[in-house]
């Protein structure tokens, strides 16, 4: 089998196991900090899409500046060299993704990858993106120089939330990527026949779109439901 899905914390070494991977393409929980009231009390959720189901809240920064050192630490001990780190992240995130992506050696940042999401407002003359989610890119080697014959590299892309319909299938998670947003990314930054790591596999739109391009794929996912879900999802899948 090209994919699996393991029921694991990123966070804790034993998780990882003896993983060698080719690239690390991942979406990790954003830096969304937790609401409270000016006398610290939780405030009540607004009913939006990412104020349900699996979405974890951090109580600042600097709490998530530990989650991310954390399990990036144990990624990074489990890439090749030439591995590149592709992370998705919100605005918040940047900074100490960024950081720690440096200090594990991952110095050099190649660029950041927009998704331009589509919402429903908007008339017959235009069209309004929301630009929430990007992915950042590092590697430890330098791009090569660039030449006429060096293939574009693809930086932005427009699409809904559920373009393909499979967010809803499986389970609607918040955080599901349709297939044309991870597309580019794993075509760009990995080969046929790479090993792919996904620490945050959620549904599974990361290692679903790698096995559909001709790689292999390991994901990691914390909640058992949605391990079991990506699972089965892989099962139909082919390349």
């Amino acid at each position: 089998m090209n994919a699996r899905c393991f029921q694991g914390d990123a966070t804790q070494a034993a998780t990882w196991n003896n993983i060698r991977a080719d690239a690390l393409i991942t979406d990790p929980p954003y830096c969304l900090l937790t609401r409270r009231r000016k006398g610290g009390d939780l405030r009540d959720p607004k009913g939006r899409k990412l104020d349900s189901g699996p979405v974890r809240r951090f109580e600042s920064v600097r709490d998530y500046r530990v989650f991310a050192r954390s399990w990036m630490t144990h990624a990074a001990q489990h890439l090749t060299d030439a591995a590149p780190m592709v992370i998705w992240t919100n605005l918040l995130g940047r900074e100490p993704i960024t950081t720690t992506a440096r200090e594990l050696g991952w110095t050099h940042f190649r660029g950041e990858f927009v998704w331009g999401k589509r919402t429903r407002e908007g008339n017959s003359g235009e069209e309004i993106l929301r630009v929430v989610e990007t992915a950042l890119v590092f590697t430890k080697t330098p791009p090569p120089p660039v030449t006429n014959e060096a293939p574009a590299i693809p930086w932005s892309v427009v699409a809904g939330y559920d373009d393909d319909g499979e967010a809803a299938k499986w389970g609607s998670h918040p955080n599901h990527k349709p297939f044309r947003v991870v597309e580019p990314l794993i075509r760009t930054w990995s080969k046929p026949g790479n090993l792919i790591i996904d620490a945050f596999a959620g549904s599974g739109s990361i290692p679903v779109a790698a096995v559909r391009l001709g790689r292999k794929a390991v994901s990691f996912e914390l909640e058992g439901e949605w391990a079991g879900r990506t699972q089965t999802r892989l099962g139909g899948v082919t390349p």
